[in-house]
């Protein structure tokens, strides 16, 4: 099966820059061997005289479906793989009719002209002139013709849904017609110009029989079956096709896979929460994001060909509707729930005890680690011994962590230099530089390591799913939080940062000791697929470009403004804000804490319009900015935070990408 370059979502690398380069090249030499490097040949269709223009592109429309669909038929690409124009009606309607004045008026389009221009033909260039100017123009007046740009948009619709009918029907039908639009346009040819060499002759009979022997071939090729449900669904986005994978299950996920992917720490699920504000703060699925459905293609378009996306309510109609709306866009990797949330609470949160059918005790404890999991167990532990809840407590005090040492199902990572751990440290605690997740990857230094690489430094700690790591800083807080980061990628969540750190232990007189633990190494699990909150510089740039979220450089200001650099260049990406990281902390003598949730809750709402914006965070190295997304995302609970880990560093020293300096 091919992998395309949208399948990648490599489209601006440099592989294939090179295969568009060379396509456009066979593209512009195939165009001019047709002959439309001239335009008085190419306006000769208006006046009937010569139909060359509607054979060659009937030919290329005839050619490109018929490949197509017999590369879809035959499992050689996946629908997933190919990038479907939605239907814009406002927008094609009113640039088709721009476009088509263009084209009577100065007989190029943008392609031809560029033939055109090749060959020497300087009506060609001042057609590309002005159609830069109109680009120029376009821009300027965009906020006035923006609504075109979702008048009548209808996602990605096929003209044989309407006709219901399969593709490769409407294949064979459009292949009739453009046989008979060959004979049709050599029979006005022969009328008008007294041309027509081809009507009736031996080569436009063979040529017509051929496409429709290969038009039918096509249409009687037997469907395969569609991909499995853990991979990327072909992708039939009609209605037809939206009942076909319904009918095979191709739809949902049941509630105990998901709890299982969930326990497992997969990092390429992303849950979303349909249902109102007030019902998602009562209970919801930890992991889960809140999004109102018509806030999902947004939301969801950086995951469109990356993960598996699930949907749920309270119930399965509005979740279904949603899914099969977003099907319709393109995700392929879009399903629902299976009787939502109720069913969630019937299958994978009821006691044994009270379900009327008897489990066995292999299925009996399974459940019971669903419910350890999601609920923290039963019975609850007294709020005294209580470890941190999963999705909701990120930081933990001082005299929780004393009250709780010893515990089997916690492990204290003290980040201070071996040293300082070896002068003294929290009883069990262990030590592990924060610099051993990070290195170079793909040149790029101080980079989080691969999840293989975290798990592996998991496991020799000792660490398993079950144990809730403490994460004990001195007053770098960011250095909890960059390990914070790590877990996340790893998949695990159990996790919680110490408030105040080493400082405040020591302050307040807690024991310590110079013991170390006995440690018994684990095979921690790699979770595979990336995570879903880490972006690189190209989806910066696209938000740069297209201020399609909010690019928060946590950077002092002398960095942020360029006065000061210790990169390649100085500056910042432009449409970016500035908010330093340490704002977010409040120092008493050698103790840094994080500030009250009130105080950070209140600053970041004037930067910030709402919990579901878009944001990018973003400092030198990926280490300061780590701080202000655990912030954002694990203490006020924004929904839509991502980390740029490569930074500033990676930013300044690509000297094609724009950059912007204060006055």
């Amino acid at each position: 099966m091919i992998t395309t370059f949208f399948g990648q979502d490599a489209l601006s690398s440099s592989p294939a820059f090179l295969v568009s380069l060379f396509l456009g090249f066979g593209f512009g030499f195939a165009l001019e061997q047709a002959g439309f490097g001239s335009s008085r040949r190419l306006a000769g269709i208006f006046y009937f005289r010569d139909m060359t223009v509607l054979r060659v592109m009937f030919t290329a429309m005839f050619t490109a479906m018929l490949g197509l669909q017999t590369a879809l038929a035959l499992g050689v690409v996946r629908a997933d793989q190919l990038y479907f124009l939605p239907t814009v009606y406002g927008a094609q309607l009113v640039g088709g009719l721009l476009f088509g004045v263009g084209f009577v008026l100065s007989s190029w389009c943008p392609g031809t002209a560029a033939v055109g221009l090749a060959s020497g033909r300087l009506d060609a260039l001042v057609f590309l002139v002005g159609a830069a100017l109109g680009s120029i123009l376009f821009n300027e007046v965009y906020a006035i013709v923006s609504p075109l740009t979702s008048w009548g948009d209808s996602g990605v619709s096929f003209i044989w849904t309407s006709l219901g009918i399969s593709g490769p029907t409407f294949a064979l039908i459009f292949s009739a017609l453009a046989v008979a639009a060959f004979w049709g346009s050599e029979w006005i040819e022969k009328r008008v110009a007294g041309a027509g060499p081809y009507l009736g002759s031996p080569f436009l009979k063979a040529f017509s029989v051929t496409i429709l022997v290969a038009a039918l071939a096509v249409a009687l090729l037997p469907p395969l079956d569609s991909a499995p449900v853990a991979e990327a669904p072909a992708g039939d986005f009609t209605e037809v096709g939206l009942l076909e994978a319904m009918e095979a299950g191709q739809d949902h996920i049941d509630p105990d896979e998901l709890a299982d992917r969930l326990l497992a720490g997969d990092p390429t699920l992303l849950l979303v929460d349909i249902r109102t504000p007030a019902e998602f703060a009562a209970f919801h699925i930890p992991r889960a994001a809140n999004v109102p459905a018509a806030d999902l293609p947004a939301f969801l378009a950086p995951h469109k060909h990356s993960g598996t996306i699930v949907l749920y309510s309270n119930g399965m109609t509005h979740a279904a509707q949603a899914r099969d709306a977003l099907a319709r866009m393109g995700f392929a990797n879009a399903y629902l729930l299976t009787d939502g949330l109720q069913g969630f609470f019937e299958q994978v949160l009821k006691p044994v005890s009270l379900r009327r059918v008897a489990v066995s005790e292999a299925q009996a404890t399974r459940i019971n680690a669903w419910r350890t999991f999601f609920l923290g167990g039963a019975p609850t532990p007294s709020a005294s011994t209580a470890a941190p809840p999963d999705d909701a407590v990120r930081l933990v005090e001082t005299s929780w962590l004393e009250d709780n040492l010893g515990r089997g199902d916690l492990r204290i990572i003290d980040l201070r230099p071996q040293p300082a751990y070896n002068g003294g440290h929290i009883p069990g605690s262990v030590r592990m530089d924060v610099e051993h997740f990070r290195g170079v990857i793909g040149g790029v230094s101080s980079m989080l390591q691969p999840a293989d690489m975290i798990t592996r430094h998991l496991g020799l700690l000792g660490v398993t799913r079950g144990v809730t790591v403490i994460l004990v800083p001195t007053d770098k807080l960011h250095d909890a939080t960059l390990v914070a980061l790590a877990l996340d990628r790893a998949g695990h969540d159990r996790y919680a940062i110490l408030d105040g750190g080493w400082e405040q232990w020591v302050a307040e007189q807690r024991p310590t000791d110079t013991l170390l633990p006995a440690i018994a190494a684990t095979d921690y699990p790699t979770p595979s697929g990336a995570d879903l909150f880490t972006v690189d510089y190209r989806t910066v740039l696209a938000h740069s470009r297209n201020r399609t979220a909010i690019i928060l450089d946590v950077r002092p200001p002398d960095f942020f403004s360029g006065a000061k650099s210790d990169e390649a260049r100085a500056g910042h990406v432009p449409g970016a804000i500035n908010r330093p990281f340490a704002l977010d902390m409040s120092t008493n003598g050698a103790v840094a804490r994080f500030r009250p949730p009130g105080e950070l809750a209140e600053a970041y709402s004037r930067l910030i319009p709402s919990k579901d914006a878009p944001v990018v965070v973003m400092c030198r190295t990926g280490h300061q900015a780590s701080h202000s997304y655990f912030v954002l995302r694990r203490l006020l609970g924004y929904r839509r935070v991502s980390w740029y880990d490569g930074g500033w560093s990676e930013w300044a020293s690509r000297p094609e990408l724009p950059i912007e300096s204060a006055p």
